[in-house]
């Protein structure tokens, strides 16, 4: 019986430790910073609550602009040349989270989520008409932008349903849900947009899988979102497609 005793003891402390594990590193699993190594035609430095957030710009005259948010681990300075060619009519500002490319400030959900309202304010004043995308990890930042600034039309770029759905496969047995600090749950407030939505997903995408972007896609009201699969390419490869610039000079 003591050694009964003792091995569920240790159990619980290696389950306990698991947990705690997965509390103090998960951050460190979304978010994966890196330089910025484009050569962008301006930057600019947007000031918010206790960091400095980079910009990479491409400037155009005129009232439309786009807001690009990348994925955990994109520079996305190196992302605006594509997205130029694709709207060279429409301003593109691309923002390096914090902690990335220049950016000071550490990466949280509820950070990122401020920052990119900061963006859209300072944006709007001089471009009114304001197109929101959304790539991976930017799209849950894009889907809550939506529902809290007037956004003219939203593209989401292999996205997911919520972190939670993502990583509770990957830890089944621990209780991931109640274990999350950052959640971007993208499910949750689809039902509540009106605004146009487009979303992009990757027939091959090894990261996100199709279902959680067809539950995403299903929790939006019927005629607000279309869902176009752009076959034979994977999670990281989406832009090399042909098919995905010209569904980027279409929207």
């Amino acid at each position: 019986m003591r050694i009964v005793l003792t091995l569920l003891v240790l159990l619980a402390v290696l389950y306990l430790a698991a947990c705690g594990a997965v509390l103090l590193l998960q951050r460190s699993m979304i978010y994966a910073p890196h330089p910025m190594l484009g050569r962008p035609a301006e930057r600019i430095r947007l000031p918010v609550d206790g960091a400095q957030v980079m910009v990479s710009v491409q400037p155009r005259p005129g009232g439309s602009a786009v807001l690009y948010f990348g994925g955990n681990a994109e520079d996305v300075s190196l992302s605006l040349p594509e997205l130029a060619r694709a709207w060279p009519e429409r301003a593109i500002y691309a923002m390096h989270y914090r902690g990335y490319g220049g950016s000071t400030g550490s990466p949280s959900e509820s950070a990122l989520q401020a920052d990119a309202v900061a963006l859209f304010d300072r944006v709007q004043a001089s471009h009114p008409r304001l197109v929101v995308v959304g790539r991976s990890l930017g799209a849950g930042i894009a889907v809550r932008l939506a529902t809290q600034r007037p956004v003219a039309r939203l593209l989401l770029v292999t996205p997911f349903d919520s972190i939670a759905s993502l990583a509770a496969p990957l830890f089944p047995w621990l209780p991931v849900r109640w274990l999350l600090l950052d959640r971007y749950d993208a499910a949750r407030l689809a039902p509540s947009l009106t605004v146009p939505t487009l979303i992009l997903a990757a027939e091959r995408d090894e990261v996100v899988p199709r279902a959680s972007t067809e539950r995403l896609h299903g929790r939006f009201a019927p005629g607000v979102a279309t869902l176009q699969v752009i076959a034979g390419v994977g999670h990281n490869t989406i832009s090399a497609s042909p098919a995905y610039s010209d569904a980027l000079r279409r929207f």
